[in-house]
């Protein structure tokens, strides 16, 4: 009777106190499923007032609310969802505890001493997106011809790491997803995270964040940067002009796009996206340069931006020491950003925003501000510095390179205006598939002289034939247009 009545004592003990926070929190336990009917929370806004999600009550007497999502599919890879069987995710997920109905600070005497009850609350969340730019992105990749069309877009103000748009397809509506009918919430999930489109992505996962591809030429601008800020002796790099070129210590011939012959010095090659001179560069700076550098820029680390770590993936770049010789041959992939590297639509655009904002990359974020139901400020997103990519004279000597691309090189027949003085970089990786598929990337700014937005496109798995140019190029023109342009982009809209 002893060794029973011990055995319940420390049951009771492991139950009420060992596993109580844990028992709490589960979204199996009675009262959290009632408390997820509930489902009143704060509302979220963009960054001109238009609401992304609310609550709205329902009609069944008691105090349930329905979550609400105003603009379906187009804020969803941001916003995420409030879902009674999912849970959340998101901004739903990352500022659950400030949407969410949760205890105010004690107020008074009474309520310090546990007299009063503490009064509950919600907060809103209104984030950094531009509708304009969001709305613009959502038109351009509609836009896209080809036969494959998912594709992504992440704009950033490079001051201030403000993501101003961020939009990809495949998408989903959110609404389906906080039905009180468990039906058409476990259908809807399932289309949208269990089964992939024809192209290979999921509806639910957003491919601008979390869906890395080769970069291409567009890691130019990281090698570029790796001569002017680690290694200014190579600033005099010259490639003989030739169409191929023997790479050491393999029989790998390195081909230029085309066949197309190019070379010179790298005010030249850079321009013409010159594969064999970059590769040959890259085995000049070396793996341990050229690693750092891809460091400095956010490379193998995942960029520190306010969204569920599932959504976010981290770009990559090999480790020196898989590059040193008699490796040579990878090192030159990786210097024209083929075959072991990998870059998501975001991490992109914070390389672009680096060279935009003198070398220095800042934290990017979506939530500009957060205020309580009585519309006071509760917190604030402050400009922060995540990396020092360069110095501000390599990033000058960058940005210049990066404008003759617009000018003379293979980004002059998108048709920028003038007034943009937009500087970009192209990029045409293979994937390596059967079919022969490119990823076609653009990534760029503008003004070039003082940047106000920074933006990356990525299509992949496009025709051979095709180019960064001619399918990411008029998507980022788009976008360069409806920032700066606003009245040339409305009449043509």
């Amino acid at each position: 009777m002893t060794l029973c009545f011990s055995l319940v004592i420390i049951q009771l003990v492991n139950v009420q106190y060992v596993k109580a926070p844990a028992l709490r929190a589960n979204p199996f336990n009675p009262r959290n499923e009632v408390k997820i009917l509930d489902n009143q929370r704060g509302e979220i806004y963009a960054s001109d007032g238009t609401v992304l999600a609310k609550s709205v009550k329902t009609t069944t007497g008691l105090d349930h609310y329905t979550r609400e999502y105003p603009q379906g599919s187009l804020y969803s890879q941001i916003v995420g969802y409030d879902s009674p069987y999912y849970g959340t995710a998101g901004i739903e997920y990352q500022y659950n505890n400030d949407l969410a109905v949760h205890t105010e600070p004690a107020a008074n005497l009474a309520q310090v001493l546990g007299f009063d009850p503490l009064a509950t609350r919600t907060d809103s969340v209104t984030l950094t997106v531009n509708p304009v730019l969001q709305e613009a992105a959502r038109t351009a990749l509609s836009q896209i011809v080809g036969v494959n069309k998912d594709a992504a877009v992440v704009a950033i103000q490079p001051s201030t790491g403000d993501i101003l748009a961020d939009y990809s397809t495949p998408t989903f509506d959110p609404n389906p997803l906080s039905s009180s009918n468990n039906t058409v919430e476990r259908l809807a999930g399932f289309s949208y995270f269990d089964v992939r489109d024809a192209e290979g992505f999921y509806p639910g996962v957003p491919m601008a964040t979390a869906d890395p591809f080769f970069p291409g030429s567009t890691f130019k601008v990281v090698t570029t940067s790796a001569v002017y800020n680690l290694k200014p002796s190579l600033s005099n790099f010259y490639f003989s002009y030739a169409s191929s070129t023997s790479l050491p210590n393999s029989n790998k011939q390195l081909q230029n796009d085309g066949g197309t012959v190019c070379g010179g010095s790298i005010a030249t090659m850079l321009p013409q996206s010159c594969d064999p001179g970059y590769g040959l560069l890259g085995i000049a700076l070396g793996a341990p340069t050229l690693a750092q550098q891809a460091a400095q820029f956010g490379y193998n680390s995942r960029p520190p931006v306010d969204l569920p770590n599932e959504w976010v993936a981290t770009p990559s770049f090999p480790s020196a020491a898989s590059l040193n010789p008699p490796n040579q041959s990878y090192l030159a992939y990786s210097a024209i950003g083929q075959y072991n590297d990998e870059a998501t639509a975001l991490s992109n655009a914070l390389v672009a925003a680096g060279v935009a904002n003198d070398g220095t990359i800042m934290t990017p974020h979506f939530m500009q501000q957060i205020r309580d139901s009585q519309g006071d400020i509760v917190a604030t997103a402050t400009p922060t510095v995540w990396k020092v990519a360069e110095t501000p004279a390599a990033a000058a000597k960058v940005t210049a390179l990066m404008h003759q691309v617009v000018l003379v090189g293979t980004a002059s027949g998108v048709g920028f205006s003038p007034a943009l003085n937009a500087a970009v970089k192209t990029g045409t990786a293979q994937t390596g598939n059967p079919k022969e598929n490119t990823d076609d990337w653009m990534i760029g700014f503008a003004p070039a002289n003082d940047p106000k937005i920074a933006v990356a496109v990525v299509v992949p798995y496009q025709n051979f034939v095709d180019t960064g140019a001619g399918v990411a190029g008029p998507i980022m023109k788009a976008m360069l247009d409806a920032a700066l342009l606003p009245a040339k982009a409305s009449a043509g809209h």
